[in-house]
């Protein structure tokens, strides 16, 4: 890959990294919250199922680790094993969009009160 397309990569995992924290830390005070109020899973699900904006924000969240894993992924594999060129990055485009599909499959389910 060109310096570029590596200077790229470094920036969004960057950004990604950032929407993660913040995701992570609404996600977990959040449930911390719920937990302590005593909803159940299935009041819990009640209260997501049809919003908006959960829906947008675990979204993001999955587009968020979408990105952020495969990249990760990437150098350590060329770090850790020297597994670099186009095969090593078609297998990782790969798992980003499989991380990808799971995660909105995940989403759908909460949002829409389907079987993940």
């Amino acid at each position: 890959m060109s310096q570029r397309s590596e200077v790229l990569l470094w920036g969004a995992q960057r950004v990604s990294a950032m929407v993660l924290a913040l995701c992570v830390v609404v996600h977990l005070v959040t449930m911390i919250i719920a937990v302590r109020s005593g909803l159940s899973g299935a009041e819990i699900l009640g209260r997501t199922q049809g919003n908006v904006a959960w829906f947008a924000f675990y979204t993001l969240f999955v587009i968020a680790v979408s990105v952020h894993a495969p990249i990760g992924l990437r150098t350590i594999l060329g770090e850790a094993l020297g597994w670099r060129g186009s095969a090593t990055n078609l297998l990782i485009a790969v798992f980003g969009v499989v991380l990808a599909l799971w995660g909105m499959r995940a989403v759908f389910a909460v949002f829409g009160g389907g079987q993940a």
